[in-house]
């Protein structure tokens, strides 16, 4: 606030006045008491601010993509103390003169830009404003402190459609993950399944290895126990042997099912038979094979 009476003025911190005389600019006035004679024609004229000022400004334009956008900026800017009397005389509407400037520079930067680029280079169209305005309003008194480009709005459409992109693409990459882990999922399985039934194979053979051991055992135990037998006669007996061990095993079996099987001695040596044969054919397929 500024204060003046007929032969002094009081001028407020952070302001300076404009002293006239006969009409002409006489002088700057810095903050305090000064004395005006009105009867030399000495007049103060008026005060201006060096305090720091925001403009924000909005800018509409459109971008290389043909994306029309809304930019809003935010000029802070002071008047030079020493240079206060061509800001107090040479501009009429400072702010609309700064304004007129930031919509010539981003209108001329950001068609060149797409959507994308405008956003990662927003910086860039700041310092092409403040380089432009500092060496326009500076030759007018006024020091541009600093440009901050505050806000960057696409058009609605365009939000909506950059989310929906936005979405899209996390639902895919989503579902690759989800692939992924159910290709994982199955390649562990089946490599699972691969070791159980190897693991059951070994068990079968080495089950086989063990009943075929125990058998050789057995017929050459009863061959040298009761003389005068072959070992055919042999096999014949373990055979029936086991055939009413399982029998048995039927027999004393919890699960209600049914199972019907021939009976009867003549069935035995059938069964022991078609042992003994398919045991021939095997070995004599293995001795055409190591021939070949």
């Amino acid at each position: 606030m500024t204060a003046s009476f007929l032969f002094c003025a009081c001028i407020d911190q952070a302001s300076v006045g404009i002293v006239e005389q006969w009409g002409k600019f006489l002088r700057i006035a810095g903050p305090g008491l000064h004395f005006i004679n009105p009867f030399a024609g000495e007049f103060l004229a008026g005060t201006l601010s060096t305090r720091v000022s925001s403009l924000d400004v909005r800018v509409e334009t459109k971008t290389k993509d043909n994306v029309f956008v809304q930019l809003v900026c935010s000029i802070q800017y002071r008047i030079v103390k020493e240079n206060a009397d061509d800001a107090f005389y040479e501009l009429q509407n400072p702010e609309e003169q700064i304004q007129a400037y930031v919509f010539d520079v981003v209108r001329a930067h950001v068609p060149r830009m797409t959507l994308d680029e405008l956003f990662e280079q927003k910086g860039d169209v700041a310092k092409a404003v403040l380089e432009e305005l500092e060496k326009v309003m500076g030759s007018y008194g006024f020091s541009i402190e600093q440009i901050l480009m505050v806000d960057i709005i696409p058009d609605s459409s365009v939000r909506r459609a950059m989310n929906e992109i936005n979405a899209a693409q996390r639902i895919q990459l989503a579902s690759v993950y989800k692939g992924e882990a159910e290709k994982v999922l199955m390649v562990k399985k089946a490599e699972a399944e691969a070791e159980a039934k190897y693991l059951a194979g070994v068990g079968v053979a080495k089950q086989r290895q063990a009943i075929t051991d125990g058998l050789r055992e057995n017929i050459l135990n009863f061959s040298h126990t009761v003389s005068g037998t072959t070992a055919k006669e042999v096999m014949d007996l373990i055979m029936v042997t086991q055939y009413f061990d399982t029998i048995k095993e039927l027999g004393n079996s919890s699960n209600n099912t049914t199972i019907f099987i021939p009976h009867g001695p003549g069935h035995v040596k059938d069964i022991s038979d078609q042992i003994r044969n398919g045991v021939l054919e095997a070995a004599a397929a293995s001795s055409q094979t190591n021939n070949l």
